[in-house]
């Protein structure tokens, strides 16, 4: 990818830079479309504020999602390893796995979520440990810009360095009594640099599989200044087409979240459409205290089911991002 830097050694850790909200995140997740079942989970080190974000969050065939989030103390950046999860990388670009043994909360109705301290008080738990092995299907995408003045994936007030690839992703999930052997695909991501989850206005994130051969990652975002920034990729043949544009529609249910979704994507390639059913909606949020001002963002992470205009279905997840004013997600209905 023209106009960045990516070394080997950016897959390990990297040196903190001073800022107070430094941040350095891994990131997996792995759908299994037979089963309609998968997870994401991530740990983001925030080694100059002494802890980690640790997040695990399994989607059940039967609607139910299974979940922890916790903030282990921090003292070093050396390993991305906070409680329970530990993320390890077999072969640089090629093989990594993501693994967790401990317990999580039994959603049956996920919308609890948005009200994380009824949740963490009522919700039952059950044991739980996964492993994912994932290995590339797709080149690396991203790194750290060389040009002081260029634009990076996420805008520069939300990270720095940041790269992903899709992979085949082979393990297991276990929740209480239950589990499953996980055969599917999925996609990693590992970023660092300055991070606040409210400095993101709005944005519109949407990642899937298509086999081992096709899959996407494209993120439509809308800065402060009103600004539309499109980027990302479609991979077809195993091969990265940096996109030139996209439209992205998006039906609603009755809490504001996406109900499906239409994608027009154009590289020098091609044109594609695409169409997403969401299956389970896992409604987060971010709220922070910053120089006395309280801010929150509403974070919807969406399991869903997708289709290639040629019939071709999919499988990913979709990540609606936005800055909340008065109550009210800013880029509703957008």
């Amino acid at each position: 990818m023209s106009g960045y830097r990516l070394d080997v050694a950016d897959e390990y850790s990297h040196q903190p830079t001073a800022e107070t909200n430094f941040n350095e995140s891994v990131y997996v997740n792995g759908w299994d479309g037979r089963q309609k079942i998968g997870l994401w989970s991530r740990i983001g080190n925030r080694i100059n504020e002494g802890h980690a974000e640790m997040s695990v969050c399994i989607y059940l065939p039967d609607g139910r999602v299974a979940c922890q989030f916790l903030r282990p103390e921090l003292t070093s950046n050396d390993k991305h390893a906070a409680g329970g999860l530990e993320y390890q990388v077999i072969e640089p670009f090629k093989s990594v796995t993501m693994k967790y043994s401990g317990e999580v909360m039994i959603l049956d109705d996920p919308q609890v979520l948005r009200t994380p301290g009824v949740m963490f008080k009522t919700a039952p738990r059950a044991p739980c440990e996964f492993e994912y092995d994932c290995v590339g299907l797709s080149p690396m995408n991203g790194g750290e810009p060389t040009d002081p003045n260029a634009e990076t994936m996420y805008g520069r007030d939300f990270s720095l360095g940041h790269f992903n690839q899709h992979t085949r992703t082979t393990g297991r999930i276990s929740v209480g009594d239950e589990s499953w052997v996980i055969d599917g695909h999925g996609w990693r991501d590992h970023s660092w640099g300055p991070r606040f989850w409210t400095n993101i206005y709005f944005y519109r994130l949407f990642i899937a599989n298509f086999g081992d051969d096709r899959g996407l990652m494209m993120l439509k975002r809308i800065d402060r200044q009103g600004v539309t920034h499109r980027r990302g990729v479609l991979m077809f043949d195993n091969k990265y087409e940096q996109i030139i544009d996209m439209d992205v529609m998006t039906e609603w249910d009755d809490n504001k979240y996406p109900s499906s979704v239409q994608l027009g994507i154009r590289t020098e390639k091609r044109k594609v459409r695409l169409e997403g059913k969401i299956l389970t909606v896992a409604p987060l949020r971010n709220h922070r205290e910053i120089n006395g001002e309280s801010l929150e963002s509403s974070i919807v992470e969406a399991f869903t089911e997708w289709s290639w205009d040629d019939g071709r279905p999919g499988i990913g997840i979709t990540e609606y991002i936005e800055f909340m004013e008065d109550g009210e997600p800013v880029g509703y209905p957008l």
